[in-house]
């Protein structure tokens, strides 16, 4: 009976992770490897932003004020799960792990950080499997494709003699894996699991201009997307109600973007990132055989140091999500609304760090639907 209740619970997640370590978007969860029988899913997640900021104090004769800088976007996923046999299950998602859509308006020449932009995708395809080795222990893990691209321009006064920078990373696939297991106790929904998801490296063909002047071809630029790792727990804790919880923590701060010509001449790369750990807990309830809701609470502890990169203007979260699902026969329709509060944050350029903007009183709204069919 509490097993149904195991889908309603992703459903207020059914948003997406829009802002979990900036430009965190899915999650690389393997929900659906737990799914009953065989399974097949199509979703998408729509999220709006409202990003705005100031220019700090300068010499500038006026506060130039960024509106919209995190541009809409939205996010497609798949999935599909068969059971070989009562111990062997295999899995194929797709899904757009990373994404960034920043956008600075303004004009170069007179603002901070105008013009500056970072559009990048990163949509990663998973085929993993479980095997459980008891009725209370299993073992799952794959292989990810992750294909990505991105074009990062650095534009405004911040930025002095590589204003007019950009830098375009063609598009590229890497390959990383996942690894993990789980304890379960099927009776009372029971389930305490941990995947580690590996980094996967990119070598993208890069090319780099200066106000439209090329600075060459280089051969590659490597970037690694970072290494996690996610803990998910979920419990029955009356009759047809669970309690779910999920703990990621990223590598951000191994994300490195490196342009040959661009760091000859500035000896530094383009985006500093911190680690990010992100928390989740929240309580489905099943109402009756047809209709499942649910209710959670986001947070992303905000940085020590509020100065953080241009290209990723956020600096932690705190998020409520609700969810709900209803069944007809094999179909589970399914979705979810999330309101984040965006943390306060500081862009900054230059050796010492100096902020060149600030980032208040932000915030996100998410819409993401579901469908699913038992087969």
């Amino acid at each position: 009976m509490l097993r149904a209740l195991i889908a309603t619970a992703a459903c207020a997640g059914t948003a997406g992770t829009a802002f979990a370590g900036g430009i965190d978007r899915a999650g690389q969860r393997v929900d659906i490897l737990y799914k009953d029988g065989n399974y097949a899913e199509a979703s998408v997640a729509y999220t709006t932003p409202d990003v705005t900021g100031v220019d700090v104090p300068s010499p500038l004769p006026s506060r130039y004020r960024y509106d919209n800088v995190a541009d809409d976007f939205t996010s497609y996923g798949f999935g599909i799960k068969f059971d070989v046999n009562d111990r062997l299950t295999i899995a194929l998602t797709g899904a757009e792990d990373f994404g960034s859509d920043i956008v600075y308006s303004g004009n170069p020449a007179t603002s901070m950080l105008g013009s500056t932009s970072a559009i990048a995708d990163t949509y990663s395809t998973t085929l993993m499997a479980r095997y459980k080795l008891t009725d209370n222990f299993s073992l799952h893990g794959g292989v990810r494709r992750d294909v990505a691209d991105g074009t990062i321009t650095l534009g405004g006064l911040a930025y002095g003699r590589v204003n007019g920078y950009k830098v375009r990373l063609s598009e590229d696939d890497g390959y990383g894996y996942l690894i993990g297991g789980a304890y379960e106790i099927p009776d009372i929904a029971f389930r305490l699991g941990v995947t580690y998801n590996s980094k996967i490296r990119h070598d993208f063909k890069t090319t780099e201009t200066l106000s439209g002047a090329s600075l060459g071809k280089s051969d590659r630029t490597s970037v690694d997307t970072p290494q996690s790792v996610n803990i998910d727990f979920q419990t029955g804790i009356a009759p047809d109600t669970l309690l779910f919880a999920n703990i990621r923590w990223a590598e951000w701060s191994e994300f490195k973007i490196e342009p040959e010509k661009f760091n000859s001449v500035t000896g530094t790369g383009l985006v500093t990132l911190e680690d990010s750990t992100t928390y989740t807990i929240g309580i489905a309830r099943r109402f009756n055989e047809r209709f499942a809701a649910s209710a959670s609470f986001l947070y992303e502890p905000e940085q020590s140091d509020d100065l953080v990169s241009p290209l990723a203007p956020t600096n932690g979260f705190t998020a409520l999500a609700v969810g709900a699902s209803y069944r007809v026969e094999n179909i589970e329709f399914s979705g979810g609304v999330r309101y984040t509060w965006i943390g306060d944050a500081r862009p900054e350029t230059g050796t010492p760090d100096t902020a060149r903007a600030s980032f208040t009183g932000n915030d996100a709204v998410s819409i993401g639907f579901k469908i699913g069919y038992y087969f």
